[in-house]
């Protein structure tokens, strides 16, 4: 039974760390992609003169509606057993150590370069005070948000005990995936008549907070996931299925949303991305778990630097795409060119800085 438990854990690790690769690559290319798309929530912006722009915008919806909540998903599902192995106090130094140290090195170091391009073209003022001003954390608010979900799960260990892993192993039936997706819709259309879509958090500069529904509830089905065995129980069918219905209500309800307005149009519009989210993330769990969990020595390399790439990627993009802004063709295009020198250049960087003495003790 021990080494059933052992081997099975292995699968996961191989499976899910492969997830975590294309996850992080995927955030490089979502952010690239807003580099030349007409969403200018980057911290350097080419507004596109053609219509492939629109193709760029396509990608980061699509990316935005499920790919954080799949992350957080993820760290949902290592918690418990972090938890398990160092007791609360530990667990909770471990994160503020693996989380908060890149997230002041983040915006006491990095962030001052990536913001560069914008202070030479929006601001008259001292870099010090535009700094200040312009404070935000960038794409490490993912960071902060789980050092946050960390701390409540701490607290929830404290008042309640949890059973063993495995101890309540259950199927996870189709009912309730089809109830937590419609729940999930209801709760972010009424989440966000307090935080509308656009919102920004002051201080903490969440870029996102609308999907805080999806987020927290990702977590937490994480941890659910690995208490009650659903990684293993789930079957290829339910993978499959989960690609189809990602499709079909796409097919249906993206359609729905351009005909309707006002409060009907947001609650379409919560309902797709909430169940093509859900839908998605079972796919690709699925897929992974039955096609890929193995991994050679490129994909332990890739794995290994995966997080230190997260924390990198807006320094890497942001150069590349200035020392590209003479470069004069398409939006789809820059982005190729862009995407294909920054994804091998943020895992190289992010190997050296992996190289400093101590540093993979946090990264």
């Amino acid at each position: 039974m021990k080494t059933e438990t052992r081997a099975a854990a292995t699968t996961r690790l191989y499976a899910v760390d492969n997830l975590r690769i294309v996850l992080t690559a995927l955030v490089v290319l979502h952010h690239a992609a807003i580099t030349y798309g007409n969403i200018p929530v980057w911290y350097y912006n080419e507004p596109p003169k053609d219509p492939s722009g629109g193709l760029l915008d396509v990608l980061v919806v699509f990316d935005q509606a499920f790919f954080m909540g799949f992350f957080f998903l993820i760290s949902g599902f290592f918690t418990p057993g972090s938890y398990d192995r160092k007791g609360g106090r530990a667990f909770m130094r471990d994160r503020l150590t693996r989380l908060g140290i890149p997230l002041l090195v983040y915006l006491l170091v990095l962030r001052p370069f990536a913001l560069m391009p914008i202070y030479g073209r929006m601001s008259d003022l001292p870099y010090w005070q535009f700094y200040i001003g312009s404070w935000d954390p960038g794409p490490m608010w993912f960071v902060e948000v789980l050092i946050v979900f960390a701390a409540l799960y701490v607290l929830n260990r404290r008042v309640r005990t949890a059973e063993p892993v495995g101890e309540r192993a259950s199927v996870l039936r189709g009912r309730t995936i089809v109830l937590f997706a419609f729940g999930l819709s209801v709760a972010t259309w009424l989440w966000r008549f307090l935080v509308p879509t656009g919102t920004m958090i002051p201080v903490l500069g969440l870029p996102t907070p609308d999907y805080l529904p999806q987020y927290a509830a990702m977590f937490a089905v994480g941890v659910l996931a690995v208490r009650r065995g659903w990684y293993a129980t789930l079957s290829p069918r339910a993978g499959w299925i989960g690609f189809a219905a990602a499709g079909a209500n796409t097919a249906v309800l993206l359609p729905l949303k351009s005909v309707t307005s006002g409060m009907l149009a947001d609650l379409v519009e919560a309902t797709w991305e909430s169940t093509f989210a859900t839908a998605i993330v079972i796919g690709l769990v699925v897929l992974f778990r039955e096609r890929f969990n193995h991994q050679g020595r490129f994909g332990a390399f890739l794995s290994g630097q995966a997080y230190t790439v997260y924390i990198l990627h807006p320094l890497v993009l942001v150069g590349v795409a200035v020392g590209l802004r003479d470069l004069h063709t398409i939006a789809v295009v820059k982005f190729a060119i862009l995407s294909l020198i920054a994804l091998p250049l943020c895992w190289g960087l992010a190997y050296l800085a992996r190289s400093i003495p101590g540093a993979k003790r946090i990264l």
